[in-house]
């Protein structure tokens, strides 16, 4: 590798840019990108919203990600480098158990309805019954590439319980989960990076990004016991692989947007960087391989319906079988 230093993004990330040649050019975009505050932009954002999605890792090590909801205004920022979270996960969402204080915590403010999004990525400083407190440590934008716009409708709120929805647990999918990831268009995906690795030494970290396509653009394979996830041309910024290149768990979480259901799957993540030389995968630049290790199925955990998708214009067309 080329010595380039100081660079923002850590082994993993500079790793993985290596392997497809932007390494050296992605290092100044690096220093311009990535804060250690929010911006006023990204703060108005984040307090505004009416849903958030947070990535921890559980005692075990396992990343999870989820979504977290509440009116707007759910989330503050009394200053560039904090957010407060008035809300907690629901019984049985696997995301609890890395709620502790002064564990790493990633965060993605995302609107679908307008395809904005922003990161905050940091450490969970305080904790109490209505929700907790993060130190912002990392702060980014990111482009609106495959998100599917659709709105939220609070003025129809589901009818079950958001406290302690049906909860099934297995080791892998079955017919009605995978049919929860055959009909997705979007997913959240969390994965971490260790507190050191190579010649670099970086922070320990939790980061949660968005992945979208057009519905079935994830594959469900060998009986419900793997997952394909396409991996299209992005920022070129690799936070999700540079993170599996140093430590290969992953934690999707599949909002139902229909059913109100989140689908959570614990994984452990193979990135194949060969060209990708499968029609079932159009405009794939490469694909992870993702073997299944839990699945958690909470039934009905969204707290409103949801508006019909507007289409992202940069979204391969699937083949038709």
């Amino acid at each position: 590798m080329s010595d380039v230093t100081p660079s923002a993004f850590h082994y993993g990330e500079q790793t993985a840019q290596e392997r497809v040649g932007v390494r050296d050019k992605m290092a100044p975009i690096g220093q311009r990108v990535f804060r250690d505050f929010m911006p006023d932009q990204h703060r108005e954002l984040f307090t505004r919203l009416p849903y958030l999605v947070a990535g921890t890792l559980d005692d075990r090590g396992q990343p999870w990600a989820s979504l977290l909801f509440g009116g707007p205004g759910f989330i503050t920022s009394p200053d560039a480098r904090h957010l407060r979270v008035n809300a907690r996960p629901p019984s049985g969402d696997p995301l609890a158990n890395g709620l502790i204080t002064d564990a790493p915590v990633g965060l993605l403010g995302i609107e679908l309805e307008t395809r904005r999004r922003n990161r905050a990525n940091g450490r969970l400083s305080t904790l109490d019954d209505k929700g907790f407190s993060v130190i912002i440590e990392q702060s980014f934008g990111n482009c609106p590439k495959y998100i599917q716009a659709r709105r939220p409708d609070p003025a129809s709120p589901r009818p079950s319980s958001l406290s302690a929805p049906h909860r099934r647990q297995a080791s892998a999918l079955d017919e009605t989960t995978a049919a929860i990831v055959r009909r997705a268009d979007t997913l959240f995906i969390a994965s971490a990076h260790p507190a050191s690795a190579g010649p670099q030494a970086a922070n320990q970290g939790v980061d949660v990004s968005h992945r979208g396509g057009p519905p079935g653009f994830v594959h469900v394979a060998d009986n419900g016991q793997r997952l394909i996830l396409p991996d299209y041309v992005g920022n070129f910024f690799f936070n999700t692989l540079g993170n599996l290149l140093l430590n290969p768990r992953a934690g999707l979480v599949f909002p139902d947007f229909e059913t109100g259901d989140q689908l959570f799957v614990a994984t452990e993540a193979h990135v194949d960087w060969a060209p990708v030389n499968d029609e079932r995968f159009p405009g794939a630049q490469r694909l992870v391989q993702l073997a299944i290790r839990e699945v958690i199925h909470l039934e009905t955990a969204m707290p409103w319906s949801w508006h019909a998708p507007e289409p992202s214009p940069y979204l391969p067309s699937m083949p038709r079988y």
